[in-house]
């Protein structure tokens, strides 16, 4: 209640009831509009409006971005599926919630270092609690699926942490490339909404443009690494043997395709002094 009780003090609560529902009603839109693109698993939705939670987190605060996102992905997901998903309520909306709860809190205390903190530790935490639920709970316990009770533990351990990359890559360059230009935007049309210390800091405070570029080029690095141990090692027989041959070419393109983006990004970002980043 202490953590209501600050928000209430620097917003009032029908301005946070209004947000929560705005942030609901446009993440369901910018979730279901890419609900159809699948991971290399078949399961696991590109997910880029995840922007949407994290620009509320940082203008209105934790409580309406948690509940705004665990409305929106369930609303989401149950029109695509034409009922109630219980893989929706079961894994995602208590990862959207947890996750861009915390997301909320760590910017609370706005800088740029923050935000880029709370965006790779949020799409962490937040895309393992996913992951992990909805093949545990609700794929083996819940549905009872052959395909998934007849793996290993380390095959559905496997299988999550897989999930878990996809949507950590996938989501990355969204929320540090989309979301600033969002903050600053809002912070200079509507300074009387905008906490002071977000407004200061987005307006008056320069990016790191290296911080950002090194937040990009560093996963992109690794998922290179990956992919190539995927290739060139007895994972990729692994992956053969457990996913099949064509989950492992979609597996390896996903992660040299989000590598090579990854560090692209984060070079051009450290390089082109023409972009919103400023030092």
């Amino acid at each position: 209640m202490s953590g209501l009780t600050e928000i209430k003090k620097q917003q009032p609560l029908s301005l946070l009831t209004v947000a929560m529902a705005l942030c609901a009603s446009l993440y369901a839109v910018g979730c279901y509009a890419t609900a159809y693109i699948p991971s290399p698993w078949g399961v696991g939705q590109f997910r880029p409006a995840v922007v949407i939670p994290a620009f509320f987190a940082t203008i209105f605060g934790p409580i309406p971005a948690a509940i705004g996102a665990a409305m929106g992905t369930l609303i989401a997901d149950s029109i695509k599926h034409g009922y109630l998903y219980p893989g929706s309520y079961l894994a995602a909306v208590p990862g959207n919630f947890l996750g861009f709860y915390l997301f909320g809190h760590i910017v609370k205390k706005f800088n740029w270092r923050r935000f880029i903190l709370a965006s790779n530790i949020t799409l962490t935490v937040a895309n393992v609690i996913v992951a992990f639920l909805y093949v545990f709970i609700f794929k083996v316990l819940y549905l009872g699926q052959e395909k998934y009770t007849g793996m290993s533990f380390n095959d559905l351990t496997f299988f999550s942490i897989g999930l878990t990359l996809w949507w950590f890559v996938t989501m990355l360059p969204f929320v540090l490339l989309v979301t600033p230009p969002l903050i600053r935007a809002a912070a200079a049309a509507f300074p009387s909404i905008v906490p002071e210390n977000v407004r200061n800091n987005s307006l008056r405070e320069e990016i790191p443009r290296t911080t950002f570029s090194l937040a990009m080029l560093i996963p992109g690095v690794i998922m290179l690494l990956i992919g190539l141990t995927t290739t060139f090692t007895v994972v990729g027989s692994y992956f053969s043997n457990t996913f099949g041959d064509p989950t492992l070419i979609l597996v390896e393109l996903m992660f040299y395709v989000s590598g090579v983006v990854l560090t692209f990004l984060g070079i051009l970002v450290y390089t082109r002094k023409r972009l919103y980043f400023t030092r």
